[in-house]
């Protein structure tokens, strides 16, 4: 018989006269061994110094079999190596120290546990939870992938939206009555016409971009959610699919909109009680206090309720039922769901302000008082002004509108994954069963 690496011949002694795996003491080498049966005929005649057994143990398992095993024998299990997880299970592909193979057909997943295999990705974005950064790249990605369709409705909302504000500034809204407010010698009735009129004109601006920002965001949440699926979409399809809910949409706006300054109202009410009962200064420092109070309800509010919009254009829902749903969304994630929409309103807003900034100052410096006159706030500024910053206005908006309706959009439908296994219904209506359908992505 051949020896087998690891293992002693059996008979042979160590230096010290003991047996290699021998628990007791070493015998003496002169006592005479046990009788020994006679040689049998055919057999070889055993000597007195051989101890071969007719039964050897097997031989030494310290390494991976690199071969098939011999039928009826299991191979021994590799010893554990760095990032492994133990043996493979029974009938497993074994000969790997660093972990398990992969599936039948799909060979080894690296040299450690893997994980399961990557969620569907049919779109802009892996069908699983979103991280904050996969959320800004799905809402980028949108605008880069189908850059014909978001920005052709945002510069078609923005241009409309501008030139009526444009011509709102400068045919229809007095400028010329706010001067009282940088006015010193300026009457009470002076300062009461200047704030009325500053607040009619900011108002009448508001609700024109009010309605612009309406109208892009209902586009835009169509095109983002086909965005989602990988699916392509034209202009008159996304207004086709949201033009029944428009409407809604307007409505919903308006009613978070009063919603937000009844708030306000009510906390300022104490204090202007105060002060017309006469306590001037304990009236103004009531109404701020109580100002400050009804913001952070209100912030709250709008927070609760700002996933409202892509529930109504998506499932078709009415405006309450919208609300009802992005509260049941939000719930247990307002903090989350208030600093991801916090920081990409910041960053629409510093690239916007990128464009917006340097037109501005153009425009200043081509109308008649220059660029001092429009740092003072006295300057009187025409149509060049009004033109040159509203381009710039429209270039910004082009940012600022995918961006904004894209994140809502992408958050609204990582809160229903996380709550709802949304992204089980959208690998199988984007047609991905077979990428990544048996991992349960979104659990």
């Amino acid at each position: 018989m051949n020896d087998t690496p690891g293992w002693a011949s059996p008979g042979s002694t160590s230096p010290e006269g003991q047996e290699p795996g021998a628990s007791g003491p070493a015998e003496p080498t002169d006592r005479p061994g046990p009788a020994q049966p006679a040689d049998q005929p055919g057999q070889e005649p055993q000597g007195p110094g051989t101890k071969w057994s007719k039964e050897q143990p097997p031989p030494a398992q310290w390494s991976a079999p690199t071969g098939p095993a011999a039928p009826g024998q299991t191979p021994p299990p590799p010893p554990p190596g760095p990032g492994g997880w133990g043996p493979p299970p029974p009938g497993g592909q074994g000969g790997h120290h660093g972990g398990y193979g992969g599936p039948a057909g799909h060979g080894a997943w690296g040299s450690g546990w893997g994980g399961p295999p990557p969620a569907a990705k049919p779109g802009v974005i892996p069908l699983r939870p979103l991280g904050v950064g996969e959320i800004l790249d799905g809402a980028v990605s949108t605008m880069r992938t189908y850059w014909r369709t978001v920005l052709g409705i945002s510069l078609t909302v923005a241009v409309l939206t501008e030139i009526v504000v444009v011509l709102l500034q400068g045919l229809a809204l007095d400028s010329t009555s706010t001067d009282a407010l940088n006015d010193p010698e300026a009457t009470a009735g002076e300062l009461g016409r200047a704030m009325r009129d500053t607040m009619l004109n900011t108002g009448v601006v508001f609700l024109v971009s009010l309605v612009g920002t309406v109208v892009a965001t209902a586009l835009l949440t169509t095109v983002t959610s086909r965005a989602v699926l990988g699916r392509p979409v034209t202009i008159g399809e996304a207004w086709r699919d949201a033009r029944p809910q428009v409407p809604k949409l307007f409505g919903l706006i308006l009613m978070l909109l009063l919603i937000a300054f009844g708030i306000v109202a009510v906390g300022a009410l104490p204090g202007l009680f105060v002060i017309l009962a006469g306590g001037d200064e304990a009236g103004a420092a009531l109404t701020v206090l109580g100002i400050l109070g009804a913001g952070v309800v209100a912030l709250w509010l709008m927070i609760r309720f700002s996933l409202a919009s892509p529930a109504l254009m998506l499932e078709k829902q009415g405006i309450k039922k919208a609300l009802g749903r992005s509260a049941k969304l939000v719930r247990g994630s307002w903090w989350r769901v208030f600093g991801i929409q916090l920081l990409a309103t910041i960053i629409a807003n510093v690239v916007a302000s990128i464009v917006v900034i340097p037109f501005t100052f153009l425009a200043a410096a081509l109308s008649g008082d220059g660029v001092s006159g429009f740092l003072t706030g006295g300057g009187d500024f025409g149509w060049t002004f009004l033109i040159v910053s509203g381009i710039g206005s429209v270039i910004g908006s082009m940012v600022t509108f995918p961006i904004s309706a894209g994140v809502t959009v992408l958050l609204y439908i990582d809160q229903r994954i996380r709550r709802e296994a949304l992204d089980l219904e959208l690998v199988r209506a984007a047609g991905a069963r077979d990428h990544g359908s048996d991992a349960t992505p979104g659990s």
